[in-house]
């Protein structure tokens, strides 16, 4: 079953044995879940282990095959850049308006009112200045926060990052994450894929994906080594050291 605002009280997504794929045999399994507004969750796993399959039933395109899912309030997704079509003529505030469209009658264009949410959520996330700028023309940090803007517009209550990180410079990165605290500060719940294990550490929940559910909690009990080699295999490494001590190596979209 796949519910939409069915979630009451104090969760917005419920997840019970949750088994999702694409028509035939299942590809993720055993996902039992449950997030609260303003909770920051990482999603860790391989390559296709699932992470942007769970995306895919939260936003509806995907149904349960079998268990349930419940989700209260509308999902805006923050893609990767790097898979964004950068030739299009389109404007950065062109970009965030589309996230309007979503919530507005199929026969209704955005308007005087869509815009100027639009140009409020790019000065969100500091790029008033650039509405008018081609977004393909933008730095891949800017497009980054571009997208953010456009989920804010989206009104969600929950918003999914997919391997956001990717290929931004440290200083955008860092500007990232704060936006994604943000977004957690105004009690959205916010979902991240992610490689980086550490980056987790800082966050509420991790929910580990290898084609199934591996472990789902607070990071500092859920990344066990155990758990970790369970998620990614030989795809993970150990480093020298006495600290967290693990790198993810990871080359496509998973």
């Amino acid at each position: 079953m796949h519910d939409r605002g069915a979630v009451t009280g104090e969760h917005v997504v419920v997840a019970e044995g949750l088994a999702v794929g694409y028509g035939g045999a299942p590809v993720l399994t055993d996902v039992t879940v449950a997030m609260r507004p303003g909770e920051r969750i990482g999603v860790l796993g391989p390559n296709g282990g699932g992470k942007t399959t769970l995306m895919r039933a939260l936003l509806g395109e995907l149904r349960a095959l079998s268990g349930t899912l419940e989700v209260a309030g509308r999902c805006g997704t923050v893609p990767q850049t790097e898979r964004s079509r950068l030739d299009y003529p389109v404007s950065a505030l062109d970009v965030v308006v589309m996230g309007a469209l979503g919530r507005l009658p199929w026969w209704r264009r955005p308007g005087r009112a869509e815009r100027g949410d639009a140009l409020a959520a790019l000065g969100r996330v500091g790029l008033a200045e650039r509405a008018h700028h081609t977004f393909g023309e933008l730095s891949g940090g800017q497009r980054q926060r571009v997208l953010v803007a456009r989920a804010l517009v989206q009104d969600a209550a929950i918003v999914l990052f997919d391997e956001p990180f990717t290929g931004l410079d440290a200083p955008s990165a860092a500007a990232l994450t704060d936006l994604i605290d943000a977004l957690a500060g105004e009690g959205r719940a916010v979902l991240v894929s992610t490689h980086d294990v550490s980056q987790t550490l800082a966050w509420d929940a991790v929910l580990c994906l290898n084609r199934r559910q591996v472990a789902f909690g607070p990071p500092v009990t859920a990344l066990t080594p155990a758990v970790l080699e369970a998620t990614y295999g030989r795809a993970l490494i150990r480093l020298p050291g006495n600290g967290a001590g693990y790198a993810v190596v990871a080359h496509d979209h998973g």
